[in-house]
């Protein structure tokens, strides 16, 4: 694309796309296969987001062509009322990866719309209105999961959802709750987090939505415990506890689910980004009991592409791709890989202060430098990376700091993260001189 070309694509950009929150990438994107994407000029580019940390496949994965191109073909949006194999298929499949007692699905298409539907569910069931969320959650932008969101865009729309409450996320690098070794007493921050909020409660908790690993929140892991203590807080005044595991699901953490490693069983759980390899795909899973509540109570959750057959081939062939190639252990070696590559870095540059997350979910954060902010930074090495031929995500939200979000593709070669990490060592030295 000549130079001419490219700022025309600009201009009509500018003229025709709405803005939506964050500053476009200076690359215009013509193609991607596996883990990388191709901009106007040819280069390739490793994509360490995944997308939007989406892409557990890498990008055109030959088993999701070829269901997408047969779906299309035979079977690929119906009337919402209607029921076809495939959505069976793939709610049964579903069922089998996960713990009793979960074992109904909603077939949906987005992360902010299964979330809506999980809210929806509990207060159903519960027949309270309260929703408490970290105050650095992200759940959505749909009215009720942006009511749960509380790290940004809460200003300039009016009031949100009577009854939205925050606890504080438990961050160990900044949380002023210490035990006497100085450690971080995650226990006595999530139990006094609590009181206040019973302070302020009518006493009709309907849910508690959280991340297992906050990823806009600067890829914060809860600790070991938390979502055990947070259970029986939720049970002892009779709300749900809804897992958001839209970017932590289908093997990214090194296991199917990132609740595993805790042995706590949600009473509902929400996936999409990961479930849909990139292409429009999420559900809402629950109990029996649950669900049979609901529906008696009159349960309404009717949206235009619920249970696209199209969706549910997608979604199951992820599924298949992930069991018979052995991603889930992919994800787990990586991820001990990209620890690793990414400890390095923090024992060897000055400007590193920590990495933190699980499989291949990570992230790397940057301190201020003297003579300049953090943003600046962060952003200085972002457009190095991308220069050099890597492309990698910073939270950009204000007071995260300069944590960088690293999810590579469940199908990242060893050598292909091994060049990643070298680009972003040498990306961050470039600045840093």
């Amino acid at each position: 694309m000549s130079q001419s070309n490219t700022e025309d694509f600009w201009n009509r950009a500018s003229k025709h796309v709405v803005g939506y929150g964050a500053p476009f990438s200076s690359a215009i994107i013509e193609r991607s296969s596996g883990s990388y994407i191709y901009d106007h000029t040819g280069r390739a580019i490793l994509d360490f987001t995944s997308g939007q940390m989406s892409a557990v496949l890498g990008h055109g994965h030959p088993a999701i062509v070829d269901t997408v191109n047969s779906s299309i073909r035979t079977l690929d949006h119906l009337f919402s009322g209607m029921l076809s194999r495939p959505v069976v298929d793939f709610a049964e499949k579903l069922a089998s990866t996960l713990p009793d007692p979960l074992t109904k699905t909603l077939l949906l298409t987005t992360g902010a719309e299964s979330n809506e539907a999980a809210l929806k569910m509990a207060k159903m069931y519960t027949g309270g209105y309260e929703v408490i969320s970290f105050d650095r959650s992200w759940h959505g932008m749909t009215y009720g999961a942006a009511s749960a969101t509380m790290s940004a865009g809460r200003r300039g729309y009016g009031p949100w959802m009577p009854g939205s409450f925050a606890l504080p996320t438990p961050h160990p690098g900044i949380s002023p709750f210490r035990n006497d070794d100085g450690s971080h007493d995650w226990r006595t921050e999530l139990d006094f987090g609590f009181s206040l909020i019973d302070k302020q409660s009518t006493g009709a908790l309907a849910a508690v939505m959280v991340e297992p690993i906050l990823s806009s929140g600067g890829i914060i892991e809860l600790p070991e415990g938390y979502l055990a203590r947070l259970k029986e807080h939720c049970d002892a005044r009779g709300g749900l506890l809804i897992l958001d595991e839209a970017q932590t699901g289908v093997g990214r953490t090194g296991t199917m689910y990132a609740f595993e490693r805790d042995g706590v069983v949600p009473d509902i759980i929400t996936l999409s980004k990961t479930l849909g390899a990139g292409l429009p795909v999420a559900a809402v899973v629950t109990s029996a009991e649950v669900e049979e509540r609901v529906a008696e109570g009159g349960f309404l959750f009717y949206t235009t592409h619920l249970n696209d057959p199209l969706a549910a081939s997608v979604g199951s062939t992820v599924l298949d791709v992930v069991e018979r190639e052995g991603l889930i252990e992919q994800a787990s070696k990586l991820g001990n890989q990209l620890s690793q590559g990414l400890r390095d870095l923090q024992d060897t540059m000055e400007v590193v202060i920590d990495v933190r997350g699980r499989g291949l979910l990570q992230g790397l954060e940057l301190r201020a430098p003297e003579n300049g902010t953090v943003d600046d930074l962060v952003s200085s090495v972002t457009h190095e990376s991308l220069q050099r031929g890597l492309h990698i995500n910073i939270v950009q939200i204000p007071g995260m700091g300069g944590v960088f979000r690293i999810a590579p593709p469940l199908t990242t070669s060893d050598t292909e993260l091994a060049e990643g990490i070298d680009i972003l060592r040498e990306s961050i030295a470039a600045v840093a001189r």
